[in-house]
């Protein structure tokens, strides 16, 4: 390895700011499109906020804050085109060509209307009526190239698929998909005023044709297809919406659903080719996708800038700004923040990547959230599970020209083993987020403060299969969400087994288990999900901590049945603190090392795993954070890192504020626009029950951190329990997550 000195630092320093100064900034340079994830650090060390005369001028900014400021700020920074003054598209920098985007290029209140139009086609429940088709187009596609053993990825795969689903989905005969589609890619890829920026300008008067023709035609003759329901609906005064008005929305919905897929497959399949052993690992842990998703949708931003114009004088980042200037807020660099995301530029399969912006945030928050997933899921499904050793040609790689507003690709040709066309077994991304019950058959203390539950489906059917490494969601009254893993057999199929260690200083999640659990009570679960899979090896260590001895146990099983070797290395506080360990010896008999720290002390893993680690060894390890960081260490010195497989036990709501269960109350919420009152029960969040009465109500997250949900609240005082929200905005009140959020007085309205 080459060292740099300090003077080669320094100098190195001075010479990247010297590059980065604000005047010079300009997102579609050539050097920003070489590598924009660099481009942006480089400003955010140098100059992360600043005024640049490119492009008329404008103030970016490169902070993941001031970014998801600007966004949710709709009163200080417009979305509109009358604010620019202009006739271009008003939320990227230069203004281009493009029909007017509602309700995107719209401000609240006006935007409101054209969202509730929009949101019930595309909620969770609405994609996973859609799913069916999305596989059916996706082994299609496959189908025509995987017999010849090479495809161009963009032209065989990432382009048609989206564009299929898309506009099967609205309703758009297949004559029409390609000439629709490519207009879209047109716009995004070709930089402003390029030919190939002209020629889709000429195709979007084609799109708007087409576009009115089957609005005319829905009204004449309905069909099963989403046009015919956005042709139905009605605006708030009970009037249909003006063709004109649906001409923008649907021109928006083929924008979306066209391009911002195709992009982020494409990235995707590009860095799997070029890092295989993830790639290997998503073959072996299916499960590890839907985590994965969100950290290639942070990595791999499609769009990755949108811009606003600012309203009233005021600062971003302390940089004033004046009324009428135009500020970028790009998504590719809050993405990459370090002060959000660690070690922004490296992509970790297992990351809690959920924050990221490449969805936006705020009012304008992508509606086709939920859309977009499901198409990436089971494009990447299908390829690792059809085409596993697919290889990308680096040679015949072809980025978009510019990538300051989208960043895609139009040519990724690969080459793999050809294999046969689908039958009825090809296998598909299975749907996401489908609840069931369990209920509690046994409730049992397995050592100090620890309490094991074993469970049954309350309809009585089997349990869904799992894996050694799985675990399950648990929703708890409160609304909190946490994750146990299995900790049984998975030949039992009629019960799950899970431990929970009652934690009296954390955030209340195992206080509230163990306070309920006993025989017969019910929980809503979600799973099994495992990204901690037994990979197939010679031999393995297992290191357990603590409650980490659950998934390990599990493992143990696994391996004992199969006749191979391992050994276990197992600690706690003291034996009686220990779970399982009496279990764990039956299994692993002489194999199973026991080191309670009162009797042994902390052990020393670095000599561990000199001892027992042979060359083939798979080395798995989970408990505490410092055990683990430990682990971690110890192998990196011993150099047999990539053995080495871990899980960390945080939960996925860490950014929830901690709120004792039992102080919740009933509430009654009036919906405004509804006319709906609801009462709101102590053990059920609000967003539940306002579910029942806006069935096309727009969420995502339900932890309080993505915005999607952000609702206006129009009388009452707001309990805010989100992560998003400022100190200032709380006070005022104007606004709550209602995935979270319940209320502090009797009675809320909102404006829903």
């Amino acid at each position: 390895m080459t060292h740099m000195t300090e003077q080669q630092m320094t100098q190195e320093t001075t010479a990247r700011q010297e590059k980065a100064r604000p005047e010079r900034f300009d997102h579609h340079s050539d050097e920003c499109n070489a590598d924009p994830v660099a481009y942006y650090a480089a400003y955010r060390e140098s100059c992360p906020v600043g005024r640049t005369s490119a492009h008329g001028g404008f103030v970016y900014t490169t902070r993941y804050a001031d970014v998801a400021r600007i966004a949710r700020d709709d009163d200080t920074f417009s979305s509109s085109r009358e604010a620019t003054g202009a006739d271009g598209v008003a939320i990227v920098i230069p203004s281009g060509p493009g029909l007017e985007q509602y309700p995107i290029e719209l401000d609240p209140p006006r935007s409101t209307g054209y969202r509730d139009l929009i949101n019930p086609l595309l909620t969770p429940e609405a994609v996973d009526r859609l799913r069916p088709m999305i596989a059916r187009h996706t082994a299609r596609a496959v189908d025509a190239f995987i017999e010849l053993g090479s495809a161009d990825f963009v032209r065989d795969l990432t382009n048609p698929v989206p564009a299929a689903v898309t506009l099967d989905w609205l309703g758009f005969p297949e004559e029409d998909w390609a000439r629709l589609a490519g207009p879209v890619h047109d716009i995004f890829a070709a930089p402003a005023g390029s030919e190939r920026a002209q020629r889709g300008a000429q195709g979007l008067a084609y799109m708007e044709r087409r576009i009115r023709e089957l609005i005319r035609e829905r009204r004449e003759s309905p069909a099963d297809d989403a046009v015919s329901e956005l042709v139905a609906a009605r605006n708030a005064d009970g009037e249909p919406f003006t063709e004109d008005e649906l001409v923008s929305v649907i021109g928006l919905l083929i924008a979306g659903g066209v391009d911002t897929t195709t992009s982020l497959t494409g990235s995707t399949l590009v860095h799997l080719s070029r890092n295989p052993d993830q790639r290997q690992r998503l073959i072996e842990s299916p499960d590890l996708l839907e985590r994965a998703t969100e950290e290639f949708l942070r990595a791999f931003a499609p769009s990755q800038s949108m811009a606003r114009t600012v309203r009233a004088d005021t600062e971003v980042g302390g940089c004033p700004v004046r009324a009428g200037e135009r500020v970028l807020i790009p998504w590719v660099a809050a993405n990459h923040d370090p002060a959000v995301f660690p070690d922004p530029e490296e992509i970790r399969l297992d990351r809690d990547a959920s924050r990221h912006l490449s969805f936006g945030i705020g009012s304008h928050r992508c509606a086709g959230a939920h859309l977009a997933r499901a198409m990436f899921r089971e494009m990447m499904t299908q390829v690792l599970t059809r085409l596993p050793d697919f290889r990308v040609l680096e040679d015949g790689l072809v980025a978009y020209p510019t990538s300051g507003n989208q960043r895609g690709w139009d040519a990724i040709p690969a080459v793999f083993t050809p294999g046969p066309r689908s039958t009825g077994t090809t296998v598909s991304a299975p749907p996401l987020g489908v609840a069931y019950d369990l209920t509690v058959t046994r409730a049992e203390t397995v050592a100090d403060d620890v309490l094991a539950l074993t469970m049954a489906r309350t309809d009585g059917e089997d349990v869904p299969a799992w894996e050694p490494g799985a675990h399950l969601e648990l929703r708890l009254p409160s609304g909190r969400l946490r994750q146990y893993s299995l900790c049984g057999d998975p030949d039992d199929r009629a019960h799950y087994r899970i431990a929970v260690l009652r934690e009296t200083d954390g955030r209340g999640g195992s206080e509230e288990v163990h306070a309920l659990a006993r025989d017969g009570v019910t929980f809503s679960v979600r799973g099994p999900r495992n990204h901690f899979p037994l990979v197939d090896a010679p031999s393995y260590l297992f290191l357990a901590g603590g409650i980490g001895v659950t998934p390990i146990l599990a493992m143990v099983r696994a391996a004992a049945r199969r006749g191979v070797d391992f050994r276990v290395v197992y600690g706690g506080r003291t034996r009686a603190s220990m779970a399982f360990r009496d279990e764990l010896a039956a299994l692993a008999g002489d194999r199973l090392r026991l080191m309670p720290q009162d009797e042994a002390g902390i052990p020393d893993l670095k000599d561990v795993l000199a001892k027992e680690a042979g060359p083939d060894t798979a080395i798995y390890c989970c408990g505490p954070t410092g055990m683990i960081a430990a682990a971690e260490r110890a192998c990196d010195e011993l150099g047999i890192r990539s053995r080495l497989h871990v899980e960390r036990f945080t939960g996925d709501d860490s950014l929830e504020a901690a709120f004792d269960p039992a102080l919740n109350t009933e509430f009654e919420v009036h919906l405004a626009r509804t006319g709906a009152t609801l009462r709101v029960p102590a053990d059920r969040r609000l967003i539940e029950v306002v579910r029942e009465a806006v069935p096309g109500l727009s969420y995502d997250c339900e932890k309080g951190y993505c915005g999607a949900c952000e609702t206006r609240v129009l009388a009452g005082e707001p309990e805010h329990r989100d992560s998003l929200l400022t100190e200032e905005e709380r006070a005022e009140g104007r606004t709550m997550m209602i995935c979270v959020g319940r209320c502090a007085s009797s009675r809320l309205v909102l404006d829903l």
